[in-house]
């Protein structure tokens, strides 16, 4: 069972199955506990390729017994997403933690220009379960409906769900408008029925503000 002590730790009940975390993560145990350190994200061979090849990072290890596991990152904000036979996208980065029956897999996005952090290709959980993302400040969840697309700053992006389409465009700069804007430009368009999570922050970019 996933509970939040405070707003910055998780805290996973386990009696006798598993979790699967960011690698390093965990802070404290009770209990008796066994770990496992997962090639590439648990994918295998195939997973850990495709994450070198396209930067997409990410570093997991399997922890099984009987107790509580306690997981934090860097004073991250930690949310709780709960999947019914759905899929999250989500930053690599920014997943700590998923129910070990969840699969997590890799997919193509699309292009997002020059912007640094979140690639091309971003981590995807699927399945019955919850997960734990991060954030730097608390995550905010905003809905998407087919009468109302959201446009979102690529470094601010974190996770979305649903029945949603992403676009990625160019020439339009969230910082433009305040004359701080400079270098190539992006922004994510999202389409369709769905939620979407950005943080009130954003990522170090290349090639520009995003």
């Amino acid at each position: 069972m996933f509970r939040l002590q405070g707003s910055k730790t998780l805290a996973v009940d386990l009696t006798g199955d598993a979790v699967k975390a960011k690698n390093g993560s965990m802070v404290a145990y009770d209990g008796r506990m066994a770990f496992k350190k997962m090639t590439g994200g648990g994918e295998g061979l195939r997973g850990m390729v495709t994450r070198r090849l396209t930067g997409e990072q990410m570093t997991v290890m399997e922890v099984r017994g009987e107790g509580t596991c306690y997981f934090a990152d860097r004073a991250s904000e930690i949310s709780l997403v709960t999947l019914h036979g759905d899929k999250l996208y989500v930053e690599a980065s920014n997943l700590l933690a998923a129910d070990a029956g969840l699969r997590t897999g890799t997919t193509f996005t699309g292009m997002r220009g020059q912007a640094s952090g979140n690639g091309l290709f971003t981590t995807t959980v699927e399945g019955t379960g919850r997960a734990a993302i991060m954030s730097d400040g608390t995550a905010v969840v905003l809905r998407v409906t087919p009468q109302y697309p959201l446009q979102v700053d690529p470094g601010a992006y974190i996770a979305h769900q649903g029945s949603l389409q992403q676009h990625f465009q160019s020439g339009v700069n969230f910082r433009t408008f305040i004359g701080e804007g400079s270098g190539e430009a992006f922004q994510i368009r999202f389409e369709g029925d769905g939620l979407v999570y950005v943080q009130p922050s954003e990522r170090n970019t290349l090639g520009g503000d995003v």
